[in-house]
């Protein structure tokens, strides 16, 4: 591997130049399983589309678990609409009261779920992931107005139906 030179190893941020993170809002937030592995559960492929639904395994149900118990580390937020997908996850959280940053709380929940993810390889026979269990970055979206809040709460909502379609259907890499 080369040495880190910033000239040509530069990362372009995704987050908004002067926008403090801490502040209260709602920001939609989607993360991606390294190299975008199917590790969390499977969509039930009804004869209807319309009908299908995530399928947690025992993995995805521990990132549910992780998640909601954000609400716990970190009071000053209100979790909103959610949902684990076999290789990736979407979720809107709000900053109510000033705080921690979101990057703080997204890197805390990577942490602790990856422990616990490593946790179920050992002990409950989870299928193994390869270097880390998450992508080094995540997407963020600030939530500007109602339209915008209702618009991605129907996408994460309705995520499972549209799973073929998916940008990250099948895109193990």
């Amino acid at each position: 591997m080369n040495q880190y030179d910033p000239n040509i190893h530069h990362r372009r941020s995704i987050r908004l130049k002067g926008y403090d993170y801490a502040q209260e809002g709602l920001y939609f937030i989607t993360m991606c399983v390294q190299h975008r592995v199917s590790l969390f559960g499977h969509i039930a492929k009804p004869q209807n589309n319309a009908d299908a639904q995530m399928t947690l395994n025992e993995a995805g149900k521990m990132i549910e678990t992780e998640w909601l118990n954000l609400k716990n580390r970190y009071p000053n937020i209100e979790l909103h609409e959610f949902v684990i997908m076999p290789n990736h996850f979407h979720g809107i959280l709000e900053i109510v009261d000033v705080g921690e940053t979101v990057g703080n709380m997204m890197g805390a929940f990577k942490s602790i779920t990856t422990v616990e993810y490593i946790r179920g390889v050992k002990n409950g026979g989870w299928q193994t992931f390869n270097g880390k269990l998450w992508q080094r970055d995540y997407y963020e979206h600030i939530i500007r107005d109602e339209r915008a809040y209702e618009n991605i709460s129907n996408y994460i909502i309705n995520n499972p139906t549209k799973w073929a379609a998916d940008t990250f259907y099948g895109q193990a890499i």
